[in-house]
């Protein structure tokens, strides 16, 4: 069973530099595009950042220039550099991955969300 397990968040002043995480663990054939979601209260989720199995990268026009999305396949991992945060950044942040697991089907799969808090 393939799990998806995030780190990195907390509460950080504005202006202020935080580092996301995510790991895939379980059987894992192959690993296509991955991408960081956020969502705040009381609004949907939306795409923060993708990079493609090739490194092509992605970012909403809200944070080009501040974030930085990089992987490393071979320890199936993604990350989120975010640095010049700002409150409006401050959301639950979910990585998602298309997995091609032991059965070589793929599936999209999900982590369980990290906090983000942007205050002084």
């Amino acid at each position: 069973q393939v799990q998806l397990v995030e780190s990195g968040g907390g509460l950080v002043q504005p202006g202020g530099s935080l580092r996301l995480s995510c790991a895939a663990s379980g059987i894992i054939f192959s690993i296509s595009a991955m991408g960081w979601y956020r969502q705040a209260p009381g609004k949907q989720r939306e795409l923060v950042a993708a990079i493609t199995s090739a490194g092509s990268t992605n970012y909403a026009d809200s944070v080009k220039g501040r974030f930085t999305i990089s992987r490393d396949n071979a320890k199936n991992r993604v990350y989120l550099q975010m640095n010049s945060l700002k409150p409006e950044d401050t959301a639950v942040y979910y990585c998602n991955m298309g997995i091609r697991g032991g059965d070589y089907v793929a599936y999209d799969y999900w982590g369980q969300g990290t906090q983000v808090t942007v205050s002084s």
